[in-house]
């Protein structure tokens, strides 16, 4: 699944989210997932939408198993925001940007 979005993994998640200047909303998908593509769709709209003031990541839990495991992570897609370098919550309603940018209450 290519994306425009970045990509992180177990080895670089602490060092990319506890340096994080603005909040980081991270994607766990994995391939074939049909609604993982749909919302990666979206947040790259967030993304787009909002630039520097928010970090979008994807996570492949076919590839990165100790983030998702600390986030009991059963359920695909699944979205997750940081903020500070600490997880805030994960942000249900998912699918739509307008409910993405309502939920971080940026845009």
């Amino acid at each position: 699944m290519s994306s425009r979005l970045q990509p992180v993994t177990d080895v670089d998640f602490d060092r990319i989210v506890e340096r994080a200047t603005v909040p980081v909303l991270i994607e766990f998908w994995k391939p074939g997932c049909g609604h993982c593509k749909s919302l990666m769709h979206e947040l790259e709209q967030v993304q787009g939408e909002l630039g520097a003031e928010v970090l979008v990541l994807t996570m492949n839990v076919d590839e990165n198993f100790q983030i998702p495991a600390e986030l009991e992570i059963f359920s695909l897609p699944a979205l997750a925001l940081y903020r500070d370098g600490s997880f805030e919550r994960f942000i249900g309603g998912l699918g739509r940007k307008e409910e993405i940018l309502r939920q971080l209450q940026l845009g």
